[in-house]
């Protein structure tokens, strides 16, 4: 007991040091290569707590060695610009002037229900209202609202309250959603009419459609996204 004591007390301490040198503040400001440091660091430790052939001062020499190759990299990426593209990667613009841009989307492995979870999380309901949506290299997704969506809003210009609607998805990636088709009171007839609207002749050329009962359907087409 007193040996596990001394090795949780010592392994407290290095790693308190380790994040004080590396001075990452919140979770969400960490990239992916900081995220999979952050896992080596525990297990390192837990190695030391839960191996009894590996010894504390082992683990505190590792642990000595990654940390400066951690402050390594934090200082080239630093004093290099370029070398921030290789270690913690690149924003990416997957929603370009209202459009998705579907080879974006494909390249950063996000399907559309991730992108829609991502929007709600930024008080975005409704595609229609984003001008343009940058993924951030921690995973976040950054909006900028069109211009009709962004502030001031209705309070600060004393207009009447009206009924809020909650968009429905009707398609996702050129699958169908029935059952949201359904629970609206419309058929596929009457989805196949408003999507000729935009041009768009059958469901699988959708990559995304939506229906809200005050402004009526927005879709988007796959070819249309990757013409651009």
């Amino acid at each position: 007991m007193l040996q596990l004591t001394l090795d949780l007390v010592m392994g407290f301490i290095a790693l308190l040091i380790t994040t004080r040198i590396l001075r990452k503040t919140q979770i969400k400001e960490i990239s992916p290569f900081d995220f999979i440091s952050a896992l080596v660091l525990g297990e390192l430790l837990g190695n030391a707590i839960y191996d009894e052939d590996v010894r504390i001062w082992n683990v505190l020499y590792a642990l000595g060695i990654w940390t400066i190759l951690m402050y390594a990299i934090e200082i080239i990426t630093l004093k290099f610009r370029r070398s921030r593209k290789i270690i913690d990667g690149e924003p990416a613009i997957i929603i370009r002037k209202g459009k998705i841009d579907y080879n974006v989307l494909k390249k950063e492995k996000i399907d559309l229900n991730e992108l829609l979870s991502l929007l709600r999380q930024k008080d975005v309901f409704s595609l229609r209202e984003v001008e343009y949506g940058i993924l951030e290299q921690s995973g976040e997704l950054s909006v900028l609202r069109k211009y009709e969506y962004d502030n001031p809003t209705n309070k600060d210009m004393n207009l009447p309250s009206k009924s809020v609607y909650l968009p429905v998805s009707l398609i996702l990636d050129g699958e169908l959603l029935k059952k949201h088709l359904e629970v609206i009171g419309f058929d596929e007839e009457w989805l196949l009419k408003q999507l000729h609207r935009y041009g768009i002749n059958k469901v699988e050329d959708v990559l995304y459609a939506e229906w809200k009962k005050d402004e009526g359907l927005y879709a988007v087409s796959k070819n249309a996204t990757e013409k651009e």
